[in-house]
């Protein structure tokens, strides 16, 4: 080891780097997840529309409540992993604004650890879940058209979710370990 290097500083570099490269992949995927959860909502706002003004001339459209039921499912959890990248959710922290900057990050790394996990098992489960809809050929009951389809777009969300919550727990992470000496 050469002298007056200082090992944590050699290990936080390569983190460094690892974290940036995991930033921009993350930031492409939820730009690519956001950019489809925009065309969902738009689309459920012009079905919903065409809906409305149809039945005023007495056309109604078939199945409209289940693929308005579909592409706002698909809206939401594609913009799951955004709204995590821009912490554009509610967060309480009035007992964290109390404790130290090193208590503070185990907790955020914790916390994002916990919800990682979680998600991760989402995505998971709801893979297993679209594969098992897919090979039992499972219909929608207006329809008649397969399901699992939305099911993986779910999964995709929160595979989006889970990769921003991956970023956060390494933030978190390298922040602890930077405020090892302080609090």
């Amino acid at each position: 080891m050469t002298i007056g290097v200082d090992p944590w500083s050699v290990r936080l570099t390569v983190l460094d780097r690892s974290v940036l490269a995991l930033e921009h992949l993350s930031a492409f995927v939820n730009r690519v997840l956001v950019s489809a959860a925009s065309i969902a909502l738009a689309a459920v706002m012009f079905l919903a529309v065409a809906d409305m003004v149809l039945r005023r001339v007495g056309i109604t459209v078939a199945g409209s409540y289940e693929i308005i039921g579909w592409l706002s499912a698909g809206a939401l959890a594609l913009a799951l992993g955004s709204v995590q990248q821009h912490r554009g959710h509610v967060a309480i922290d009035l007992l964290l604004t109390r404790l130290g900057r090193r208590p503070r990050a185990l907790v955020d790394m914790l916390m994002s650890l916990l919800s990682l996990l979680l998600f991760a098992s989402v995505t998971w489960y709801l893979g297993g879940y679209g594969r098992l809809l897919q090979q039992t050929g499972s219909m929608s009951e207006t329809l008649q058209v397969a399901v699992y389809p939305w099911v993986y777009v779910v999964a995709c969300g929160s595979a989006g979710l889970a990769l921003a919550l991956l970023l956060d727990f390494l933030r978190a992470g390298r922040d602890f370990v930077m405020l090892r000496g302080g609090g």
